[in-house]
């Protein structure tokens, strides 16, 4: 069938307002952030937002500075704005609108009341627009602000009106829009009502982590910032025993503006590394500011996302923010040290009553005895500490030969359970009280308030781990020198990207030169690094390389591989150990802040509070 021809034709304003409403408000929830940033713009300390029938109908109230009767009409005309005069003034936005184009999209597709008051006028003024088209200004009461009100929205376009999701749906998207906003601003208050009812007040904070513990209500948060070059990110998070099922509890902000960044995303979960299971994400609000001039806000109408002159730094920088606070275990509690050490006794003394002790642990107002006591029953010694021993020979190697094999056993046997001074300060792990053995796979542990149970074998799998990496990342891991170079074929861009971080590639152990404008070839690379492998390793590092200009994946796939092999060369679950080598395990891991985690993320152990066992007795209501 053939198409007639058509003239050009000049679209109709309204039109146009339709068509940019499509863009601007793809839904209700930006809708109120456009209404919300204004506010803010206006310096507004106050904002009351109230939203009906999945936000068809929305309400926002501010006591910002207002606007003059002359301004109302044209802050609903298209490109109209105050925040911006010329070209240059896009690279050094103080606001967050700047468009021109928000209230003239909204006016077109709802029927928009408009009432506002400057400070010294004797009274507000109001404009009415339906569908884009503008009534007289009438003078009405009002307080010093300005108020916005969305009724019957998108009913002049069905269509659109046709692809809203659920009310529950789009009233979910406005409240996490308004969350958004709330952490991004913490000097102002929010009131929030659904349908009526009041569903959140947050109070003005002091500061950025007190409004992230205020909104996402979780206590302990901690705090971390770091800057590459021009680039400074700041971070509140959780730590990685709160954590959640989706992305979604992930705040990013750039110049203060709520965006979506998949990289910057990937920069936060790269920071957890190895201290998560599969599944979980962090919960972290993330800020990173930028000269002006080297972001570009303008790339999306809703202005949900940025660009960055170099996104690499941006990258770096958010994940040094998280991992520099992660690394020193901020939750694990120094001070939780009990003044004595104590055992317990078997079925042999129970008949003994428990005589008052200054200082130990009070048990329902039962205390310890006094003598340090033993295991007596030699049958249950036997059994529970002798059967399928666990030893750790003495090497006769005084300088062995620093390979993988040698770093693992020497991890294993000789590093991880060596002696060490009684004088020494007592860290969180080594000041826990060893009681035994449960099932021959937890060792039980007691301290002021608690008893605390450590999977043996996840806590010796991250302490030996936490040395292979150590040793790694120190240089002292063997290098296997290639007679010939093994050649690798990739893109050109990823090869550049490869030759570029080529000096900290020989820090890693890895010697690569250019065979060709798509080959890349490797003169050496660490022996605990398979052959086979190398390809793959190299392939997935190019990659986040050009996408975050970051040596990221050479060090994960590395960690991977000592995590696998730690993972198979430590005390297993079922392993007796003797109470030395318990207390011993438990030194080795105060040497690793991240020891409260196995390699894979699994937890390493579980705190049961005297007081809980005390209310399961019966001892307390």
């Amino acid at each position: 069938m053939q198409i007639p021809p058509m003239s050009i034709q000049i679209l109709s304003p309204e039109v146009v307002d339709q068509i940019a409403a499509g863009e601007v408000v793809e839904r209700p929830a930006h809708l109120v952030k456009e209404l919300v940033e204004n506010s803010i713009d206006a310096g507004a300390t106050r904002v009351h937002v109230e939203f009906y029938d999945g936000g068809r109908i929305v309400k926002v109230i501010d006591n910002g500075k207002g606007m003059s009767p002359e301004d109302l009409p044209k802050s609903l005309e298209r490109f109209a704005t105050s925040k911006i005069s010329k070209t240059d003034d896009l690279w050094s936005l103080r606001t967050f609108g700047f468009r021109g184009e928000a209230l003239a999209s909204i006016a077109s597709v709802s029927k928009l009341t408009l009432t506002s008051r400057r400070a010294g006028d004797e009274q507000a003024h109001q404009l009415i627009s339906e569908y884009g088209k503008k009534k007289d200004i009438d003078k009405v009461g009002g307080s010093q602000g300005t108020t916005i009100l969305i009724e019957n929205l998108f009913d002049n376009t069905p269509a659109r009106l046709k692809f809203l999701k659920s009310d529950s749906a789009e009233n979910s998207a406005i409240k996490t829009t308004l969350k958004a906003m709330a952490l991004s601003h913490f000097d102002v208050e929010f009131r929030i009502q659904e349908n009526g009812k009041l569903v959140a007040f947050w109070p003005a904070c002091k500061n950025r982590k007190d409004r992230v513990e205020q909104i996402l209500e979780i206590k302990p948060l901690f705090e971390g910032e770091a800057s590459r070059e021009n680039v400074k990110a700041y971070a509140v998070f959780a730590d990685p025993h709160n954590v959640a099922k989706t992305s979604k509890n992930i705040w990013l902000f750039a110049q203060n503006r709520w965006i979506q960044d998949r990289s910057l995303q990937a920069a936060v979960n790269e920071a957890y590394r190895s201290l998560l299971m599969h599944g979980e994400y962090p919960i972290a609000a993330v800020w990173v500011e930028v000269d002006p001039d080297c972001v570009d806000v303008n790339i999306h109408p809703t202005k949900s996302q940025v660009k960055f002159q170099d996104p690499s730094l941006a990258f770096r920088a958010v994940a040094a923010a998280l991992r520099g606070t992660l690394e020193q275990a901020p939750w694990i509690k120094r001070s939780d040290v009990p003044t004595q050490n104590v055992t317990m006794p078997l079925a042999q003394n129970s008949s003994e009553e428990f005589k008052s002790t200054e200082g130990l642990p009070n048990f329902a107002s039962q205390a310890m005895p006094q003598q340090n006591l033993r295991f007596q029953d030699n049958s249950l010694e036997v059994t529970q500490f002798q059967k399928k021993e666990f030893s750790f020979p003495a090497s006769a190697v005084q300088q062995p030969q620093t390979t993988y094999q040698t770093l693992a056993e020497s991890a294993a046997q000789r590093e991880s359970f060596a002696p060490k001074s009684e004088d020494a300060p007592l860290g969180y792990w080594s000041s826990l009280e060893v009681l035994g053995q449960a099932n021959l796979t937890y060792i039980v542990t007691q301290s002021r308030d608690k008893l605390v149970f450590v999977d043996q074998h996840a806590a010796h799998e991250r302490v030996v781990f936490e040395k292979l990496m150590n040793a790694w990342k120190g240089g002292k891991v063997d290098i296997q020198d290639f007679l010939f170079p093994l050649a690798i074929d990739m893109s050109p861009e990823k090869v550049e990207g490869l030759l570029t971080m080529a000096k900290e590639m020989e820090r890693l152990g890895v010697y690569i030169e250019a065979l060709g404008p798509g080959t890349i070839g490797v003169k050496a690379a660490p022996l605990m690094i398979k052959e086979s492998s190398l390809s793959g390793v190299l392939d997935k590092m190019a990659t986040e390389i050009v996408d975050q200009g970051g040596s990221y994946s050479l060090e994960r796939t590395v960690g991977d591989i000592c995590a696998t092999m730690a993972c198979h060369s430590v005390v297993r679950a079922g392993q007796s150990l003797s109470p030395d080598q318990m207390r011993s395990l438990l030194r080795d891991m105060d040497m690793f802040p991240l020891s409260s985690f196995c390699p894979h993320g699994r937890p390493v152990s579980v705190e049961y509070p005297y007081y809980k066992l005390e209310k399961d007795f019966g001892r307390i209501v």
